[in-house]
C-alpha cells in the first residue's frame, strides 16, 4: 500500500506516550500514529447502508425474550421458506 506524507500538530504529552509505547512494543512511532489515523478514519466513516436495514412490526412495547425469539424465528422461516420445525 502506498503512503502519503502529511504534517500534523500534536500535544507533546501525547507524543511522549507514543514514543514510550513504540519503544515498549518494538515498533515505530509512525506505525502507532498510522494505527491511530486508521481508527479515526473508521470511526468517522459514513456507510452507504444502515447497519440495521430490516425492521419488524411489533406491539409497541418491550417483548419478553421468548416472544422475541419466536417472532424472529417466524420471520426467518417466512424468508427462507422453511417448514414449521422448531428453531434452535
Amino acid at each position: 500500500m502506498s503512503m502519503k506524507r502529511t504534517n500534523v500538530y500534536a500535544d507533546p504529552e501525547d507524543l511522549a506516550i507514543i514514543k514510550e509505547a513504540a519503544k515498549r512494543r518494538g515498533i515505530s512511532e509512525a506505525e502507532i500514529i498510522r494505527q491511530g489515523i486508521h481508527l479515526a478514519a473508521m470511526a468517522n466513516r459514513v456507510w452507504d447502508e444502515p447497519l440495521f436495514s430490516r425492521t419488524f412490526e411489533g406491539p409497541g412495547r418491550t417483548l419478553p425474550k421468548s416472544e422475541v425469539r419466536d417472532t424472529v424465528a417466524d420471520a426467518v422461516r417466512r424468508e427462507t421458506g422453511a417448514g414449521s420445525g422448531s428453531a434452535a
